[in-house]
């Protein structure tokens, strides 16, 4: 085949490439929503380090519940000291027990998980709890279903836990999930479209003052006759008026001198017309909602669910600290209880509760004054070790 047959074959067939996928690629939707990916490092980066709602909910619950006085019993005693609590107090180096119980239900808040890992010593007994991050974990479920091993993977490498034995170096403490098995449910998984909407709006309200708080519009054009065709010479003209007088920070407020035929129309919606605040104050409430906190407590204005301050503080302790403080020391003291070899009580001294003051007196006083009841009924109902002597 000669050089010139070969360009005429060429020119004659010439070679297509297109992908299969192009006509996919290429259709854009529009007016449909743009949500945050639900995956936990993007709903911990906006809903938790981008949002001061989200922020001060899950530290508000988390140092409140890490804060609350523990006691730890058994059956017939309430320990002064005890090896657990000794652990407790000074579970590793670097923490104490508010550090560590802050951090684990600051995880459990934000993926609906939490992971504990207990350092055994060359007897076999914990000398060290440290709080694990629930993004790093895995776990790996066995041919029944149930956990025999977590894995922990930071930077390519991955560490096993193996939780098949009597003593699992690793508890785990989830939320609710109703479709998950494994894994739980965080509030900031349910406010995630709060989340958003809040972030949305502040950014929003950012570009609106960048704007100097003027929402965006259009020059329309009428001429004489009512055409609204501009000449060249009149176009460049009124762009580079625009460009050198009307843009940029310097030249925010300055007024727009309008010829014959330019008129401005408004583009979009004014703070008022789009009622903005309300808006934000809506998701701020359904945000402090999904995580149980009263948006009083918040400084979130909107209807008075609560009397007062102080009645609003004792449902957050009530509703929201207690049941997940309660969950969580239960769940460690059986986890701990199965290193020591005998059945402890971990869980929130309820009498050491300023919120809860009030309703403990009451409580107090109610089941003393009920001569009817024996002394062992009145410390079961009030939460204290039976005394075998009582009768």
């Amino acid at each position: 085949m000669g050089v010139i047959d070969y360009f005429r074959r060429e020119a004659q067939a010439p070679e297509v490439k297109a992908s299969a996928t192009g006509k996919v690629v290429a259709w854009h939707s529009s007016g449909r929503v743009a949500w945050s990916p639900r995956d936990v490092a993007t709903l911990t980066r906006t809903g938790f380090a981008g949002n001061p709602v989200g922020f001060r909910a899950v530290k508000m619950i988390a140092e409140a519940a890490a804060a609350l006085p523990l006691v730890l019993q058994d059956g017939a005693r309430r320990f002064e000291t005890h090896p657990v609590l000794d652990l407790v107090r000074a579970p590793n180096p670097v923490q104490g027990r508010a550090e560590l119980f802050e951090a684990f239900y600051g995880q459990l808040l934000l993926t609906g998980n939490g992971y504990l890992e207990a350092v055994a010593g060359e007897d076999g007994a914990p000398v060290e709890l440290h709080v694990l991050r629930s993004d790093r974990m895995s776990l790996v479920p066995g041919a029944d279903g149930w956990p025999v091993a977590y894995e922990y993977s930071v930077g390519g490498r991955k560490h096993r836990f193996d939780v098949s034995g009597g003593r699992p170096p690793v508890c785990h403490v989830k939320a609710f999930h109703p479709q998950d098995d494994h894994y739980g449910l965080s509030p900031l998984q349910a406010a995630a479209q709060a989340v958003d909407v809040h972030n949305s709006a502040s950014r929003w309200s950012k570009a609106l003052l960048d704007n100097a708080a003027r929402p965006s519009g259009a020059i329309v054009y009428r001429g004489a006759e009512g055409q609204g065709v501009m000449s060249p010479d009149q176009y460049d003209r009124l762009v580079a008026e625009m460009e050198s007088h009307h843009q940029g920070a310097r030249n925010a407020g300055r007024p727009m001198l309008l010829e014959g035929g330019l008129d401005w129309k408004p583009m979009g919606f004014s703070p008022s017309d789009m009622e903005f605040q309300k808006t934000k104050e809506a998701a701020a409430r359904e945000i402090a909602l999904a995580f149980g906190v009263p948006p009083m407590l918040m400084g979130i204005p909107g209807e008075a669910t609560y009397a007062n301050y102080q009645e609003a503080h004792r449902a957050f302790y009530r509703l929201t600290v207690l049941p997940l403080a309660a969950r969580v020391t239960a769940r460690v003291a059986e986890w701990m209880s199965g290193f020591v070899g005998e059945a402890l009580e971990l869980k929130p001294d309820l009498d050491q509760v300023p919120a809860l003051a009030a309703e403990r007196d009451a409580q107090w006083s109610r089941v003393s004054a009920a001569d009817f009841l024996t002394k062992r009924e009145k410390r079961v109902m009030l939460g204290l070790p039976v005394d075998e002597a009582d009768g």
